[in-house]
């Protein structure tokens, strides 16, 4: 694989950055932040109206392999190459083994992970011819450590863990480079309604905060820049990684806290 090089007073200027599930949470910070750095982004999102000025939206369901074939057809269409793909699209489960049915078991797992692969199988042939190529998925802290009431979310995040090496060492002489975050508890609007829906809202947010060591909820903003991080052609050398952006929370283990103890 060439050697890549890049301007850094311009990290993406020229590249072209598709983010799935883009139009919200973490999907749009990053959407945002690649923007930022100067990437033509386009969004992925079953629904794409209301996106800041700037942003391309294509309407994609990533449970639909025609659906997701018409909006990489028309990204290459729209601006002939594709550099960087963020599969950040995913939806979350609750429960035990027992809790969830076979219908949602494949729901879950059909959007989580062979999402992953219907959208990078049909960007393949845009990002072979991208000098800069890069893949990077939206894993979770829930694939590397065990949390209650998360088995179907964990389970499809731990496969997205797996694809993720898999796909980096598919690719890699290829000049792709593959690699993913794994965000702690981030506040984004599906934590919200978990925490809306629960007896005591205060009391479980604070629960929430209190399982990441820094004391506080991972924000979207935080794990877009690692995310930009792993895309960036200044990060050519990484690939095949699993970035933890979660507040000390799968590699620290700390004793309680005591009166006086600074966070």
């Amino acid at each position: 694989m060439a050697e890549q090089k890049a301007d850094t007073a311009a990290e993406f200027g020229s590249l072209v950055a598709a983010v799935t599930g883009g139009a919200s949470g973490i999907g749009l910070a990053t959407a945002t932040e690649l923007a930022r750095r100067g990437a033509e982004v386009v969004v992925l999102d079953l629904k794409t109206d209301g996106l800041p000025e700037g942003m391309h939206g294509e309407v994609c369901d990533v449970t639909d392999r025609g659906s997701v074939e018409a909006a990489l057809a028309s990204v290459g269409e729209r601006f002939g190459r594709l550099d960087i793909l963020v599969n950040n699209a995913g939806i979350g489960a609750q429960g035990t083994v027992a809790d969830n049915d076979d219908a949602e078991w494949h729901r879950v797992l059909d959007v989580n992970v062979v999402g992953i692969a219907r959208v990078t199988s049909a960007a393949l042939p845009l990002l072979r011819a991208s000098s800069f190529a890069a893949i990077v998925n939206t894993c979770s802290i829930a694939a590397t450590a065990g949390l209650p009431q998360r088995a179907l979310y964990s389970a499809s995040k731990g496969a997205v863990l797996g694809l993720t090496r898999a796909m980096a060492a598919d690719h890699v002489r290829e000049g792709i480079r593959v690699n993913c975050v794994n965000p702690g508890t981030v506040d984004t609007p599906w934590v919200g309604r978990l925490l809306d829906s629960a007896r005591d809202p205060a009391a479980e947010r604070a629960a929430l905060a209190a399982r990441q060591p820094t004391g506080r909820l991972v924000s979207a903003e935080q794990v877009a820049t690692a995310i930009a991080y792993l895309a960036s052609p200044l990060s050519g050398a990484t690939t095949g990684t699993d970035l933890a952006v979660d507040g000390g929370m799968q590699g620290l283990r700390l004793r309680p806290a005591e009166p006086g103890d600074n966070r």
